[in-house]
């Protein structure tokens, strides 16, 4: 008898420490795919960034008037460049989204500038690379969401406590682009 509780005293602490070693393990799994997830944010805002001069030197020469578009482009890049945070990076992507809607609106003005296939090709190039930038915030927000749920639910709640694991801030949108724009006809 005293051997069957033995065997069964080793199992049972034999399964609690994979199921402790198992949550550990999750957890820095999660953190480590937060930190990647943002990192491909960056990866994309970077490679829009590279476009932007560009895009900026064809404009100018279309747009020598637009300055004061051009100029908000450029210091709104410089703005997600020198971001260090979430909230700081998501407030400058969010600048400079807005200055390249801008810059856009103001192409519309200039026919030779539209059919410019280098200024399509990198107004192409900068669609694409928005299209990535938004899918890499939701895809780092469902990582957070997984990440957060871990740290705040019982039992791994415990462990990510016990081994400092915190929680992450999701990507944000500002706020007057969450609100419903006003339709009339």
């Amino acid at each position: 008898m005293n051997i069957l509780l033995i065997i069964i005293i080793v199992v049972i602490v034999i399964i609690i420490i994979a199921t402790l070693i198992h949550m550990y393990n999750n957890l820095v799994g999660l953190r480590n795919r937060v930190k990647n997830s943002y990192a491909q944010i960056d990866v994309q805002l970077k490679r829009r960034n590279d476009l932007i001069p560009n895009l900026v030197e064809t404009v100018k020469g279309y747009a020598a008037h637009e300055k004061g578009v051009l100029e908000e482009v450029t210091k709104a890049r410089t703005g997600v460049m020198n971001a260090s945070t979430i909230e700081e990076t998501s407030a400058a992507d969010n600048q400079l989204t807005g200055a390249l809607k801008t810059l856009f609106a103001v192409a519309e003005n200039y026919p030779d500038l539209k059919a410019n296939s280098n200024f399509q090709q990198l107004q192409s190039d900068l669609t694409d690379t928005e299209d990535k930038i938004s899918y890499a915030r939701q895809f780092y927000n469902d990582v957070v969401l997984k990440y957060n749920n871990a740290c705040q639910q019982f039992p791994s709640n415990l462990m990510a406590k016990l081994f400092g694991f915190k929680e992450e801030e999701f990507y944000q949108a500002p706020a007057g682009e969450t609100a419903v724009p006003e339709v009339k006809f």
